[in-house]
């Protein structure tokens, strides 16, 4: 599909007003994104587990008005309350997508969201944010284009959804997605998240990852301004060359089930990350010191009892632990006895592997 697909021709129903719900998750990468060009296109091809609990539930009331605005007209309220704060960042998200959905300024939209996780609670809500806003404004399209195939309608939802935030749009579905052109996987694309297409092991089924808040303030360093230091970046290349190894990797790693081979690349995944951003220019760290006493407890507690259990890392100092379910008995026991004490106010989320958002 290209950029054109994604532009309507025509509505064959007109829709005076109605209300749409729907509860989108987060998602954690094993082979990280990291840098982009225009247009939220990814610099490297990317994949992820779709999560199950950490979610935003996103309404939108939508009533059609006398006469169609210059711009969008709607107002935003989170969790109950007005949220002035994040209309501009709305703002801009339905700027970029106008021309997808240009239905919208004929209508007038009351947008309430909620997210399942504190709102402090260091956890980016920008994926599964961005993913429930998206599902409903392609559901209001969809109820003017009936003939509309599910296929489409997740595609297209992915693709408005990464023009929000990109990670958001590997929250539509799940339990594993992939978003970016990679010559390994068929049906691939830099403009939505797509359903991996091959054999997943039994073993990841039910994955657990339990979400370790080591810092829940604000990062010093956004997401973006990250992404775009890749640009110039001494080792983009090199990085960008070796997200597509661990990829086509992968491949072999899920049909089989090696979870050795698994925790070696995803742990690596997650330290090149980081260490992207301590070498780019300027340089920063985002890790605490909180976050390699943690990442050494999983190696020498991994070492001693033979458990497969793992980490990754988002752009921030919080930690999400991986195991399988057959073993989460003694890991999540390990868990609590080791690592909450490494956590803000002893604070962290369980989750687990999910798949995909839901109309509510």
């Amino acid at each position: 599909m290209t950029i054109k697909d994604f532009i309507p021709l025509k509505y064959s129903q007109q829709v005076q007003q109605g209300k749409v719900t729907y509860k989108a998750p987060s998602n954690i990468a094993l082979v990280k994104y990291w840098g982009k060009k225009a247009d939220q296109i990814p610099a490297n091809p990317s994949i992820s587990f779709t999560l199950d609990a950490c979610a935003t539930t996103t309404s939108i009331a939508y009533t059609k008005l006398e006469e169609p605005n210059n711009r969008i007209s709607f107002e935003l309220f989170f969790e109950g309350k007005p949220k002035e704060d994040f209309k501009p960042k709305i703002q801009t998200f339905f700027t970029r997508i106008e021309e997808y959905v240009p239905f919208l300024k004929a209508y007038h939209l009351r947008i309430e969201t909620s997210n399942s996780f504190p709102h402090s609670s260091g956890i980016a809500s920008s994926a599964s944010g961005m993913a429930a806003l998206a599902l409903c404004l392609v559901h209001i399209e969809k109820e003017m284009n009936p003939k509309m195939n599910d296929n489409f309608f997740n595609h297209k939802a992915s693709f408005l959804a990464r023009l929000g935030s990109g990670s958001a749009c590997r929250s539509i579905e799940g339990d594993v997605i992939q978003w970016g052109e990679h010559k390994d996987t068929e049906g691939c694309s830099n403009l939505y998240g797509i359903k991996y297409p091959y054999k997943v092991h039994n073993v990841f089924q039910n994955y657990y990852d339990t979400i370790l808040l080591v810092d829940k303030g604000q990062k010093k360093v956004s997401s973006t301004v990250g992404h775009n230091l890749m640009r110039n970046h001494p080792f983009a290349e090199q990085r960008f060359d070796q997200a597509h190894e661990n990829l086509s990797k992968l491949k072999t790693v899920f049909a089989s089930g090696n979870l050795n081979d698994f925790i070696k690349i995803v742990e690596s995944e997650a330290l090149t990350l980081h260490a992207m951003m301590m070498t780019s220019m300027p340089y920063f760290i985002l890790m605490k010191p909180k976050t390699l006493q943690i990442i050494n407890r999983i190696w020498e507690f991994r070492a001693s009892t033979k458990t497969h259990v793992c980490f990754t890392l988002d752009a921030g100092a919080n930690v999400h632990v991986l195991y399988p379910e057959n073993e989460k008995e003694e890991i999540y026991q390990f868990i609590k006895d080791e690592l909450v004490a490494f956590c803000e106010n002893g604070q962290y989320i369980c989750d687990r592997i999910g798949f995909g958002a839901k109309k509510v």
